[in-house]
This record gives C-alpha cells, structure tokens and sequence, in this order.
C-alpha cells in the first residue's frame, strides 16, 4: 500500500495535493499496490481525491488538525501507515512535509528522500531521483528501507486524473495533550492570488525597477496574463515588496512554466529559487546581467519601455482569443 499525506489548506485540498495522489497512483501500478489517502482535519471534500487515483480515503476529522500541528500529524500519519501495512508514504515537498516527513521517517526507520522529481526506478531496487546543489545536478538515492518515505517537489509531476471507485472511512484518533504543545495564535493569509509555490506563471522584479512606486507596471503584466508576483532578495529586504514574494537561496523555490523576471541581474543566489522553472524569460537593460545565460530568452532594453507594450500585446491576444 501507498500512503499519501493528502494536506488541507482551509478546509480544502491545493494543487499539491492532487499532484501527490497521481504521483503515488502511477508508481502503484507500476509495484502493483493500492493508494490510500490520509486526510487529517475538517473537510467534505474528501471524497473528490478519488478523481486522481486514491482507493482509499481515511479522514481524521479532529477539529485540532485544522492548523499544521506537527507532532500531531507525524503521529496520525505513523499510525495509519503501520495500520494500513504501507509500505511508501508520499508527501508534497512543501514547508509541511519538511517538519512532518523527518518525524514520519525516524519513527518508521524509513529511507526518507525530499525533493523528488520523477517516479522511482523500481527495476532493480528502488532508486528515487532528486535535484541538488541548487538545482544545478541531479542525485539518484536508492533506498533500501522496508518503508520509505518520499516528498515530491512542487510542479515537478504533472496532475493527472484516474478516477477509481472509493470511499471515505472515518477514524478516530487518541492523541496526548502534549501532541499540541505548540499553539498557533494567529494565521496571516494572503488572499486572491495563487501562492508562488503553485503558480504556474511568475512575474518578478528586481532593483531595475528602481523602486516601489514603479510596481504598477508589473502588476499590469502580471495580471495580464493571470500570473504570481515575486520579487528578488534585495527588493524584499527594502521593504518594497512584502517577504513571502522572495524567491531565491535565501527564500521560496519555485518551478513555473513561465518565470519573467524584470530588472534582475541573476545572482546565483536567486537563480538557486527560479532554475527549475521550464522557461524563464529575462528582461534587463544590462547586456552583461548573468541572468541572460540562464535565460530560454532574453529582451535586452528599457522595463519601462518594454513592459507596457509587452502587457498591451497580451490583453489584445485575449481580447482576440475571447472574440
């Protein structure tokens, strides 16, 4: 059996979620197994995991699992892994499954590999392939474990239907006071957009931009063609954008389909958030910016004369694709 943490956020599953199941799915046909979908807190949506594959959904629907409780969590999780006899657990590779899998893995004495970006190679042994280094080459981690552990980067598996016939069992869980030693008094959510770590489109700005007020012309662009806002390390610790933009080293990795990235030079240490993304598109004044080497393309110019036009010729594409 296959495992998967199929994580709620407010009360209903995200992208990544969906991307675990039809990961865990297509690796158990190819070892010949079931999955299992565990689904800790309150939710009628559960049963809409079966769309992507999942046999069988267990829902543990404890008001208390509403927030990430990690203590909590790797104890549900360890207790329905052991239960259903599972033999990998899937996680999607996000700050959940960074503070859980390690938990999960210790008290199962599972292999735990973190970043997966494929499906295992199962033909002679088992053989999990990650990226390292920043994503500047890749590993291949054979885990020898009779239970591993596996938490899939974000973006890097597409989601892929399978519907099969299932239903949700409810179960109770026991858990000790001190399984929620750590209260969560307030949650700041940001509302409105996709979050950078599902987005599929990425529109960033760096210094070039010169400053905060200059904004609006990338958040023109942006929501031209639907797309997130992120931002380079420098334009964050300047206060122009807020924090949870920063991608890089330093802040969130992200793998879109399409990142552009506007008046960025392309540190290495930024390059080590965004080079995963399939096609990166950089715009910048400076012919020497080392962005430009890492680029798919490259527009060599003025953002401020570039952008406008760049957005007006995409809302004339969609006007022209809704006539």
């Amino acid at each position: 059996m296959i495992l998967v943490f199929a994580e709620l956020n407010n009360g209903s599953f995200k992208k990544a979620s969906f991307e675990a199941i039809a990961y865990a799915s297509q690796l158990a046909a190819k070892i010949n197994t079931q999955v299992c979908a565990l689904v800790l807190g309150e939710t009628s949506d559960a049963a809409s995991l079966s769309a992507y594959g999942a046999h069988k959904i267990i829902q543990v629907a404890d008001a208390r699992l509403n927030n990430v409780e990690t203590k909590a969590y790797a104890k549900a999780i360890v207790h329905v892994a052991s239960q259903e006899n599972a033999n990998v657990i899937v996680f999607s590779n996000n700050i959940t499954a960074k503070a859980v899998a390690p938990r999960v893995a210790a008290k199962l004495k599972a292999g735990l590999v973190a970043g997966a970006i494929s499906l295992p190679d199962v033909s002679n042994g088992f053989v999990v392939k990650k990226s390292v280094f920043a994503g500047k080459a890749f590993a291949f981690v054979q885990v020898s474990s009779n239970v591993k552990v596996i938490s899939i980067t974000p973006n890097s598996f597409p989601v892929q239907k399978a519907e099969v016939p299932t239903n949700v069992v409810p179960q109770t869980i026991e858990f000790a006071a001190n399984d929620f030693a750590v209260k969560v008094d307030s949650v700041n959510k940001v509302s409105g957009i996709v979050p950078l770590s599902e987005a599929e489109l990425v529109v960033s700005g760096g210094r070039g931009l010169k400053g905060p007020e200059n904004w609006g012309i990338l958040e023109d662009l942006g929501s031209s063609i639907g797309a997130t806002l992120a931002c380079s390390r420098p334009v964050a610790d300047s206060h122009w954008r807020p924090h949870h933009e920063h991608v890089g080293q330093t802040g969130g990795t992200i793998r879109p389909n399409l990142y552009i990235a506007v008046g960025i030079s392309g540190a290495i240490q930024h390059l080590a958030g965004v080079n995963s993304s399939k096609t990166i598109v950089v715009i910048n004044k400076d012919p020497e910016a080392p962005f430009f080497k890492a680029a798919d393309y490259g527009v060599l110019g003025d953002a401020f004369e570039i952008l406008p036009k760049l957005t007006e010729s995409f809302k004339k594409f969609k006007a022209a694709q809704n006539a």
